[in-house]
């Protein structure tokens, strides 16, 4: 799991900041696995956890970790998506994204593409040819952002955080290497812009070693296992890989790294997520994430209607396929 690695003696060290409480936790779940797109493997991170306790966030899938062989890798057909933002990042391997709009690139090792869907769009995400044809180590997340109802029908936009541009940082006893790619902690911030206030880092904790991070005390939060074993929160809950930690009131985020990890794993790999709620109704099904039943409805009708877009004459895609997948729950 490279993502986007340096030696945390060099880097600007982390202030955990007061002596206000440290955050509690109250759940601990295990996220189930699935398959996504045409057949790559994903766990579902916040399965079973209530959406009042996740806002604003909806969806988090880890994809992977898979060695594929060649011709194995996978993707997604053409699908539509309203009314929230999708974040991908890519900790190794390599994916190719197009859309209804013309835009596109590649996303590979610790690089993030946040894609505001808005009104509405199509989108693709599929490995390059070369990818298919060579295989190799795939792993990612796919995290996706609410927008308030004000924001819902803003023109859709995309930001390519390049593994460059993420702000790394150090914990006070350089045992942590922080990656900040939306947010802030303390006076620190990511490159990430985002419409609802909220902050996305990628922790690598080295065994033995204690994480130590100041967090909006308006802010919900969440630290979800990426690999190895450890303990979190003021009573040292311990957890290990795909289990999601939500949190209760306060001040700070703490995780522990246990002093033995796993081969597969050498250190304890956190993604860290927190965020204003919003606070609004959610009705939600497939890619569609909005207000209320009419219009989650509106937005399947505007589909078949193609006024969601239409997929491009030319593209790097390897596939025409459309799909609309609507499996998720309509609340």
């Amino acid at each position: 799991m490279p993502a986007v690695t340096a030696d945390p003696l060099s880097l600007p060290r982390l202030d955990a900041g007061g002596t206000g409480p440290t955050r509690p936790v109250r759940s601990v779940t295990t996220a189930p696995k699935g398959f996504e797109g045409e057949g790559f493997p994903v766990r579902r991170a916040f399965a079973g956890v209530d959406l009042a306790d996740l806002d604003p966030f909806i969806h988090l899938d880890q994809i992977g970790e898979v060695e594929y062989a060649p011709g194995e890798p996978k993707g997604t057909p053409w699908h539509p998506h309203r009314g929230f933002e999708t974040v991908t990042y890519m900790m190794d391997g390599v994916i190719r994204h197009a859309d209804s709009t013309g835009g596109g690139g590649v996303i590979s090792n610790g690089a993030t593409q946040w894609m505001t869907a808005g009104s509405g769009i199509l989108h693709i995400e599929t490995p390059p040819e070369e990818v298919v044809a060579a295989g190799g180590l795939f792993h990612g997340l796919q995290l996706w952002v609410n927008l308030p109802a004000s924001q819902k029908w803003v023109d859709p936009r995309y930001q390519d955080i390049g593994a460059g541009s993420v702000t790394l940082l150090a914990s006070p006893d350089a045992g942590a290497l922080i990656r900040l790619i939306a947010g802030a902690l303390g006076p620190h911030c990511g490159p990430g812009g985002t419409h609802t206030p909220m902050s996305m880092v990628h922790a690598t904790v080295s065994p033995g070693a204690q994480l130590v991070v100041p967090w909006p005390r308006e802010f919900n939060a969440l630290v979800y296992v990426l690999a190895g074993n450890g303990t979190v929160g003021a009573e040292r809950r311990p957890v290990t890989t795909g289990q999601l930690a939500v949190f209760g009131p306060g001040d700070t985020i703490t995780a522990e790294a246990d002093r033995t990890q796993e081969s597969r794993a050498p250190a304890l790999e956190l993604l860290l997520l927190g965020g204003l709620p919003i606070g609004e109704p959610v009705a939600w099904t497939g890619p569609f994430v909005m207000n209320t039943r009419d219009e989650v409805q509106q937005a399947i009708d505007d589909f078949h209607a193609g006024r969601l877009g239409t997929i491009p004459a030319s593209h790097t895609a390897p596939t025409e396929e459309l799909s609309l997948q609507t499996d998720s729950p309509l609340d």
